[in-house]
């Protein structure tokens, strides 16, 4: 019974990583200030939190274990695309920053 108790505790203090395409790094220079910002606070939510966000803008989730939100509203909208990449390890990988006209749902 300790034993699983000591598991659980465990478990919600080991933070998720957070990682992001190696493509994705140019495309998140050309993002404006405000919204490379609010991509970083994304981030360090998903860090704590874990990869659903539900109180994020516009949160759902897309096929299999992927998820997207609005980091910016009006136009142009700007989204985040990310997926659990192993969730024994807790791994999550930013897939995708920018307008969602070029979303890759």
């Amino acid at each position: 019974m300790v034993a699983l108790y000591y598991l659980l505790v465990y478990d919600k203090l080991m933070k998720w990583t957070v990682t992001e395409r190696r493509s994705l790094n140019k495309q998140i220079r050309k993002l404006p200030e405000k919204v490379q910002n609010i991509l970083i606070a994304l981030k360090k939510d998903m860090e704590i939190n874990g990869p659903i966000r539900g109180d994020w803008p516009n949160f759902s989730a897309l096929s299999g274990a992927r998820y997207h939100c609005h980091l910016k509203k009006g136009r142009p909208t700007y989204v985040a695309i990310w997926e659990i990449t192993d969730k024994e390890i807790k791994l999550i990988e930013v897939t995708y920053a920018g307008t969602h006209e070029k979303a890759p749902y």
